[in-house]
């Protein structure tokens, strides 16, 4: 895995650079802070997130590697690929997402092309939790089954349903995280529409 590239910019393209080390040629997605970045600076050292699919390798490229952290939480998000999570970090930064999350306000990430209401919900209930603030400390959190039942309301499930597969997982798992119940209460949900 290619985790850290450090080398000069050979080319560029929106969006993209071919950055030159050693010889070798590496396409790197970027955001548009580091696209711009690229014409004041042609020497870069980019922490990387290299993501292996079946018909492509795929580098993505950050100057801070909070803002590769950042990157790697958003892509764990069920619906967030790693074009949208690009698209997320370039509109709100690692602050914004920082603050959105922290918050709950989901409307942060509506505002971003391409991500839609119920995706927006679940990048909060999914990252509550998990993101560090600058500072170091962690994103406050509200671990309330009422804050799950109220989000899988959201995802446009009934409340007695949400309500009901809250319960179930909580009979047999009492110490899960809030996004950890929403999981699985969203596998329960799901298993009993098949």
């Amino acid at each position: 895995m290619i985790a850290y590239l450090a080398g000069t910019v050979l080319r560029r393209k929106a969006g993209q650079l071919v950055l030159n080390v050693s010889g070798v040629g590496y396409l790197v997605n970027v955001t548009p802070d580091v696209y711009q970045a690229s014409f004041t600076n042609s020497e870069f050292s980019l922490h990387i997130a290299h993501i292996i699919r079946e018909d492509a390798q795929l580098l993505f490229g950050f100057l801070e590697e909070d803002e590769l952290d950042t990157f790697n939480m958003l892509c764990t998000v069920t619906g967030v690929g790693p074009r949208s999570a690009m698209s997320v970090l370039a509109h709100l930064g690692v602050s914004g997402v920082t603050k959105a999350v922290s918050t709950a306000d989901d409307s942060m990430f509506k505002s971003v092309s391409g991500v839609g209401p119920k995706t927006a919900k679940l990048i909060v209930l999914t990252l509550t939790g998990k993101l560090v603030t600058s500072n170091g400390n962690e994103v406050a959190t509200s671990t309330s089954e009422q804050s799950v039942v109220s989000a899988l309301i959201g995802l446009g499930y009934q409340e007695k349903f949400a309500k009901g597969a809250v319960d179930s997982v909580l009979k047999t798992q009492k110490d899960l995280s809030e996004s950890g119940l929403l999981k699985s209460a969203l596998a329960t949900l799901s298993s009993g529409r098949k």
